[in-house]
């Protein structure tokens, strides 16, 4: 995957050196909150970027009564509020910010962590948030060309 984003950067300086630092910074607040609506979007579908489903929570006795837990995995770490985007003259970032950011590493990464604060410690399954598709990569090579062209 690193490979892929330094093909992109590769093909995109060029283009990019030639707009001016507010067109680069409009470019990439564009393409950035592309990207967190597709990030947005494929962890509500519970997909790891290459498609496969995240593995499905463990069945416990409150999940299993009817009508307890109602909340959809990773329901608010999608959030607008929590899934920010930075976006530069230099580049653009998807990401978290503070305690959201700890909790997603733990998440995306499959760490030992604790279920509350001074409870049990539990292994936590990988489930990868982010992380760009290939449709995502074409959508920011058109973003990007739409924008050297001109179109809204």
């Amino acid at each position: 995957m690193a490979d892929d984003l330094s093909a992109l950067e590769t093909w995109a300086a060029p283009l990019l050196a030639a707009l001016t630092p507010a067109k680069r910074r409009a470019l990439a607040r564009r393409i950035g909150q592309a990207l967190r609506r597709g990030q947005a979007a494929r962890i509500a579908a519970q997909k790891n970027p290459d498609g496969s489903a995240y593995e499905p929570r463990k069945v416990t006795k409150a999940r299993s009564q009817k009508g307890s837990i109602r909340r959809t995995m990773f329901e608010k770490l999608r959030a607008a509020r929590h899934l920010r985007v930075q976006a530069g003259d230099d580049g653009v970032a998807v990401g978290f910010l503070g305690r959201t950011a700890r909790i997603a590493r733990v998440h995306h990464l499959g760490l030992r962590d604790e279920v509350e604060p001074g409870g049990p410690q539990y292994d936590y399954t990988a489930r990868q948030l982010l992380g760009l598709t290939d449709a995502e990569r074409e959508q920011v090579k058109d973003l990007l060309l739409q924008h050297l062209g001109g179109a809204p």
